[in-house]
Formats: structure tokens, C-alpha cells, sequence
């Protein structure tokens, strides 16, 4: 696809109602809409609910489940996990629900606690078995899956000095980054020997980083780009030699783009 080309536009194909507050965030079920499966995603709202749209045979999209009833403020992010099998949310409630998908069916099946207020965003790693939660107490969460739907805090990271605004693993390894409201992005692995997690880079004004809040961040599908977007009304492209055996290669700047929004840029994602 040129995206170049002069003849390439955007049409919206449909409006899809149901939530009565705004949407926050939006996310693609994995393994749907190829091979004749039906394409699912979730949205979640400012309304406390999430919903479960499906494809139908004349490619409209349909609302097929509400999630409600466990969440008491607004939801403001989802993800799902690798498999499919769960679908993660996490609410300014300071809690992240995990619900399982059975048939057509969704149940809540275990409620993450512990961050002091707000949880912002929730991301999987690439096998399903790591879950991180970020939030206004500016710590980020990392869980571990653990049989029988049980989910183990197994690392609290202290780093940004204002609210973290995202979480998102690397696609390729398990590099976890975050991206805050004190205007950096921290990269976070885990110590071998000790099991520990720790933060060996931050990407910030001083190696051309954002000058304002970093709202988003997003790979591409190798893991070694990054693209981040902010609040000083840029997005940058960053890279890295990292590889699952030595993840300690720094990320590099490579171009700012910028003079194209004139408002805050909330939210980055890469073509796949």
C-alpha cells in the first residue's frame, strides 16, 4: 500500500453504538478475522463496561457481550492475551480484571489489586505468561500467570517521578517498556540471578526524547523499532540492536516527526 499515492483515504465502513461515556481504548482478539474466522475485538468505556463486537456474514460488526458489573469506575484500557483465552481490563477503580473466554461466553475470573489508585494500561508478553499493569501512583506492576486463573506480584517498579501513562512488552522478548507523564520512557528487564526487574535505560530529553507527557508507544512486529507519541505534538522512531540474548543494546533516536497535529497525539501504532 503507497500511502503516498494521492488517491488513498480513510472512509469509515461503520459507526458502532452501545457505550452511553466515552471510549478509551480499543483491542483486536488474536487469531480472528483470518481463515474464515470471524474478526472480534473488545472496546471499554468511560461507562464501566467493556464490549464484545463480532463480525458477522456481511462484515458488519455486532455487539455480541457486555462486560458490566465489576467494574465501578471508568475502564480505560484492555488487552488480550496471546491465546485468546483472556481478555484483561483495567479500570481507574485501581483494580485489573481478567476474564476467561468460554464459547460466547465471558466470566471474571480473578481481580488484580494493589496499585494505590487509577490503573492506566495493561499489556501481555508474547507467551501469555506475564501480565504488566501501570498506573497514577506512578509504579508499574508486573504479574505472573500461575495455574488455576491465579495471578502472583512478582515485581513493583519505582522509576517515573509522575503518573505512567502506558505499558507495552516487546514483541520479540520480554523487555518491558513504560511511558509517563514525567516525560520519559523507561526500559525495564529482569536480573537473571535475582529474578529482579530493574530499569537499564531511559529515554528522555537529554538523548532526544519527548519534551512533554508520553501517552503511547508501540513496536513493530520484529521488536526492533519503537515509535512513541506525546503531548510536545511529536512522534519519534526509535531502534535497537536488543536481541533475547543480550537485551541490554540501547535504543537509539532516529527522526522526530513533527508539524503535522496540533494538539496532543494520544495514541501510535504500527501498519502490520
Amino acid at each position: 500500500m503507497n500511502f503516498e499515492d494521492e488517491d488513498y483515504e480513510l472512509r469509515e465502513i461503520q459507526k458502532l453504538e452501545g457505550h452511553t461515556d466515552k471510549v478509551w481504548s480499543v483491542a483486536w482478539k488474536p487469531a480472528t478475522g483470518i481463515n474464515g474466522i470471524p474478526a472480534v475485538f473488545a472496546s471499554c468505556s468511560g461507562d464501566k463496561t467493556v464490549r464484545i463486537w463480532e463480525e458477522n456474514s456481511t462484515g458488519s460488526f455486532q455487539c455480541q457481550a457486555v462486560l458490566e458489573e465489576t467494574h465501578t469506575r471508568t475502564v480505560r484500557s484492555c488487552a488480550w492475551s496471546p491465546s485468546g483465552k483472556f481478555l484483561a481490563t483495567a479500570s481507574f477503580d485501581a483494580t485489573t480484571a481478567i476474564w476467561e473466554n468460554v464459547g460466547v461466553d465471558f466470566e471474571c475470573v480473578s481481580t488484580l489489586e494493589g496499585h494505590d489508585n487509577e490503573v492506566k494500561s495493561v499489556s501481555w508478553n508474547n507467551s501469555g505468561s506475564l501480565l504488566a499493569t501501570c498506573g497514577r501512583d506512578k509504579s508499574v506492576w508486573i504479574w505472573e500467570v500461575l495455574p488455576g486463573n491465579e495471578f502472583d506480584c512478582v515485581s513493583v517498579l519505582q522509576g517515573h517521578t509522575q503518573d505512567v501513562k502506558m505499558v507495552q512488552w516487546n514483541p520479540s522478548m520480554d523487555t518491558l517498556f513504560s511511558c509517563s507523564y514525567d516525560n520519559t520512557i523507561k526500559v525495564w528487564v529482569e536480573n537473571g540471578d535475582s529474578d529482579d526487574w530493574h530499569c537499564i535505560q531511559t529515554l528522555g530529553e537529554s538523548n532526544s526524547g519527548h519534551t512533554s507527557t508520553v501517552w503511547s508507544l508501540t513496536f513493530n512486529a520484529s521488536g526492533d523499532k519503537m515509535v512513541s507519541c506525546s503531548d510536545d505534538l511529536t512522534i519519534k522512531v526509535w531502534t535497537s540492536k536488543m536481541q533475547e540474548w543480550d537485551q541490554n543494546a540501547p535504543w537509539k533516536h532516529v527522526c522526530t516527526l513533527s508539524g503535522y497535529h496540533d494538539r496532543t497525539i494520544f495514541s501510535v501504532h504500527w501498519s502490520r
